[in-house]
């Protein structure tokens, strides 16, 4: 019987921990989850509007621990650190995927009129640059707008997931005229249900759509 692939996930912050086992769960039982967590991470890189060098290669140096315990890929699920897991990508040998990458890919093919909602600010600046950027890889073409609900997160930061996805779903009128909705963080996947069910638009979230990825990539 052979090995499964030993999956490092990379966590800034302990609220994304449980929505990607969850997806992995769901989707693909398989591999050996290894989670790492630096929950000063995500506080830390608050206090900066950009990411500074020091930060890049403290998060380089997070990641390449997860390769030196044997990760077969890595998966990061903090979306405000995309220059630095670019860096960590062209360093190893193995897969290593940004949280969203898969997430855009599924909303490319849904629309060009797409929203994304977000709960930590410092993160859109990186995701809204990584999106433009798959958009000039892919050729694809699409108008991207954020919505920022910073409350929903000091909630689940609290320890509140229901006020979290009730903050949320609030959102739902204004996000009606869009084509689909992306959910931005691993952590805001558990209001998926709750703004479904306000708008018949479709909702995206990230951890699903990260585990079908990465059992794409490990299949080859």
């Amino acid at each position: 019987m052979s090995k499964p692939p030993r999956i490092v996930l990379l966590h800034a912050t302990p609220v994304a921990v449980q929505p990607i086992e969850d997806a992995f769960r769901a989707i693909w039982e398989e591999p050996e989850l290894v989670n790492l967590l630096d929950d000063s991470l995500s506080p830390d890189r608050a206090l900066t509007q950009n990411l500074t060098p020091e930060m890049i290669e403290r998060f380089v140096s997070f990641g390449r621990y997860g390769h030196g315990i044997g990760a077969d890929a890595i998966l990061v699920t903090c979306s405000a650190f995309g220059p630095a897991i670019d860096r960590l990508a062209g360093e190893l040998p193995v897969p290593v995927l940004k949280p969203n990458e898969a997430m855009f890919r599924a909303a490319l093919n849904k629309g060009e009129n797409i929203a994304m909602v977000a709960t930590f600010r410092p993160s859109v600046v990186t995701m809204e640059a990584e999106f433009k950027e798959f958009m000039a890889e892919t050729g694809a073409r699409a108008k991207l707008t954020t919505i920022v609900v910073e409350p929903a997160m000091a909630a689940l930061r609290a320890g509140d997931a229901e006020t979290h996805n009730r903050l949320i779903a609030e959102n739902a009128e204004e996000l009606s005229t869009f084509d689909t909705i992306m959910l931005a963080h691993f952590s805001t996947s558990r209001a998926a249900r709750a703004l479904s069910e306000k708008t018949t638009v479709p909702v995206l979230s990230a951890p699903g759509a990260a585990v079908s990825r990465l059992r794409e990539l490990l299949s080859r």
